[in-house]
């Protein structure tokens, strides 16, 4: 085992050392290419080797599906360029120094392009080479470079609303810290990769003037070497020189010709999980329509006289032959989804039997349901969006609630809107809304600078002023400071905000019961003890249900099971257990609410009042009108107050009165938490805003 560990480790340090002196090695052959004089067969192998190398990259370009798939794309431009250009410098130094023996006197390379390519006439390889550099220059890699220069400026003006948007997937726990990591630096490389891309453009410019230039230095200088050096006449010499140059120019612009195309390639495709094969013929070949449309035009033209019938007309043929595939294909698939209960005889005869109690249905823990027009968010056979991201809260909620949520139950219901969800706990309405699939929605957070065109409305989870827009607003709406999300996250966050604030009432007997189980194959001795012999799971659930009632994690059940462990035999009071328990969640509460280790800013209350609240517990009364009115009015401006100073709403109270004033301020105030002055951890000073308790005026 140990020597196939220390196998393992010595064959990636041979692969990685192998990656570290590749860029060196590279660099070194440029240089070498540059200076040392090459034989003609090092010439054929190193221009073979840059014909291969565009093809590859070619190839790889067309083959991402994201455009960070092929992030070393610059780096790799900028290194066949120096190839190529150091080949022109070998390449002219050979044919300067040997091009009066023939024209293989530098190589079968050059000699190839200079006579099968063009035929061995050097006007047409002129003209051959200058449509190249043209394609090349003014086609290809200008539009590239406008397409990489418009798209750096876009990403980097988008760049403060994705970190936005990837935020705010963080908060309502659709995505992870460790994904939300991953997110923000594919944001930014893809930063980088456009940014690079902007500026390795000038590469590919600069080649492509730097080959007419050695060129037109390569025509001169054969002719002046041909001619005054080795006493050749001025046609044959112009004859020799120039298909050398001719083939040398060919064989360094067909590589950078694919090469610019790759990087047109990477610049102008759209993220999919297609590469660019899979989106073109899907997207150009999947309307029988367009085909059969196209055919009759072709075939129109193919009966005209003096046009090429004969090829039009095949053409007719042909398309017709696509399009009734396509529209074979589409009808096949349709048959397949397709079908009702009336074809089934067996369900047609069930149906005519007596009512039993597999015909009895109960209500769904959990339900979602929505329009017709949404039923593509939540179709596996349309991508479901919306599954994926309810998969993934219920996952997040397990892991912070320690309980696994019920399933969700999502069904399509013709009697509401069509653009209409809602969201129902054990059969009744707990949230709703509208979402626009094909749309997406701004959401102001309070910073946005400017106002957008679009249906305004407030994002249903938090009420926070939005709109509505089209797709081709998203840029811009992230550049003036809107939180840019699809309508699918916008569910997805209603849903989770509405699972957090129920959690108490998704936590039920039968919950307890796998939780109990769950902590049982962890801390068995200590479960077996305390349920049922000195605890019954209904007070058990009763106390966790309490905490998840004011929003206190029972991560911690070891804590929770030794506290009761300890004074359930002696008190079986479900409120004063559960004071107990949040006595001994002391820490955990203290950092939940103020994280850190700084100063506790809290909301409290006057000392007379106080004890005139703990009297009126204490006599079992309820609170006096006059004093119930200053409470509210009170406890409504401290919060209003602890807010704008950015501080948790918490109001710190003496340990008998925390129970009831929960329970009362619950109703008017739900964003107020009430947390006993036991609750604390003692090792963090307290310091309180506001007072509340003082007569109204």
């Amino acid at each position: 085992m140990v020597n196939l560990v220390a196998k393992l480790h010595l064959n990636d340090f041979s692969q990685t050392r192998w990656q570290i002196f590749a860029g060196p090695i590279v660099i070194i052959m440029i240089l070498s290419m540059m200076i040392l004089p090459l034989p003609p067969f090092a010439l054929d192998l190193f221009f073979t080797f840059n014909i291969v190398l565009s093809i590859m990259i070619l190839l790889v370009a067309m083959f991402t599906q994201r455009t960070l798939d092929f992030a070393a794309f610059p780096t790799v431009l900028l290194f066949s360029t120096l190839l190529r250009l150091a080949l022109n410098v070998a390449s002219a130094r050979v044919i300067l120094l040997h091009g009066h023996r023939g024209e293989a006197a530098a190589g079968q390379v050059i000699d190839a392009f200079g006579h099968f390519l063009v035929g061995g006439n050097f006007a047409i390889g002129i003209v051959v080479f200058a449509i190249l550099v043209i394609i090349n220059f003014m086609v290809i890699t200008k539009g590239a470079g406008r397409i990489a220069e418009v798209g750096a400026r876009f990403v980097l003006d988008g760049m403060p609303g994705k970190q936005m948007a990837i935020d705010a997937d963080l908060n309502a726990g659709l995505i992870g810290e460790e994904e939300a990591k991953q997110r923000r630096a594919e944001v930014t490389q893809e930063a980088d990769f456009y940014g690079s891309m902007d500026g390795a453009r000038k590469f590919v410019r600069g080649d492509a003037i730097a080959g007419l230039l050695i060129m037109a230095i390569n025509l001169i200088g054969g002719l002046l070497v041909g001619v005054l050096q080795h006493g050749m006449d001025l046609g044959r010499a112009g004859e020799t020189y120039t298909l050398l140059t001719i083939g040398d120019g060919l064989v360094a612009q067909i590589p950078a010709l694919v090469i610019s195309t790759a990087a047109g390639v990477i610049v102008t495709r759209v993220a999919t999980h297609q590469d660019v094969g899979e989106q073109m013929v899907s997207q150009l070949f999947n309307n029988p329509r367009v085909m059969m449309l196209s055919a009759a035009v072709i075939g129109l033209l193919g009966l005209v006289p003096g046009m090429p019938n004969v090829v039009f007309l095949l053409f007719t043929l042909l398309l017709l032959g696509m399009a009734w595939l396509l529209r074979h294909h589409d009808v096949a698939r349709e048959g397949a989804t397709a079908g009702t209960a009336g074809d089934n005889p067996a369900q047609e005869n069930r149906q005519n039997d007596e009512a039993s109690w597999d015909d009895v249905q109960t209500e769904d823990t959990l339900g979602l349901e929505v329009g017709y027009r949404l039923i593509p968010m939540v179709d596996s056979a349309q991508g479901a969006e919306l599954l994926n991201r309810i998969r993934g809260i219920r996952k997040k909620f397990a892991r912070e609630m320690v309980y696994l949520p019920p399933v969700v139950h999502i069904r399509d219901n013709l009697e509401i809107p069509p653009t209409h969800y809602r969201i129902l706990l054990h059969g009744v309405e707990i949230g709703c809304g509208d979402t626009y699939p094909e749309r997406w929605l701004a959401i102001n957070p309070g910073s946005a600078s400017d106002t957008l065109p679009g249906d305004p409305c407030q994002e249903p989870a938090f009420g926070l002023p939005s709109v509505w827009i089209d797709q081709v607003l998203c840029d811009e709406a992230k550049t003036l400071g809107y939180t840019v999300v699809d309508a699918s996250t916008v569910v997805a966050t209603h849903f989770n905000q509405l699972l957090m604030q129920h959690a108490e009432d998704l936590f039920g007997r039968q919950e307890t019961q796998q939780l109990l189980e769950h902590l049982g194959r962890e801390i068995p001795k200590l479960t077996e003890d305390l349920i049922p012999d000195v605890l019954s799971l209904t007070t058990l659930h009763k106390v966790l249900q309490n905490l998840l009632a004011e929003q206190i994690s029972i991560r911690d059940m070891r804590s929770v099971v030794e506290c009761l462990a300890e004074h359930a035999p002696q008190q079986n009071d479900v409120d004063m257990l559960t004071g107990l328990v949040r006595h001994k969640l002391a820490r955990a509460i203290t950092q939940s609410w103020f994280p850190g280790t700084g100063d506790i800013q809290v909301i409290g209350l006057e000392v007379a009042f106080e004890q005139a609240l703990i009297q009126a517990v204490q006599n079992g009364g309820a609170l006096e009108p006059g004093m119930a009115d200053r409470l509210l009015a009170q406890a409504d401006r401290a919060l209003q107050r602890q807010l704008a100073l950015g501080a948790p709403a918490v109001l710190l109270v003496n340990p008998v009165l925390r129970a009831m004033l929960a329970r009362f301020l619950r109703r008017t105030l739900p964003q107020l938490t009430v947390l006993a002055s036991s609750e604390i951890a003692d090792n963090r000073p307290v310091r309180f805003n506001t007072m509340i308790g003082a007569p109204l005026d």
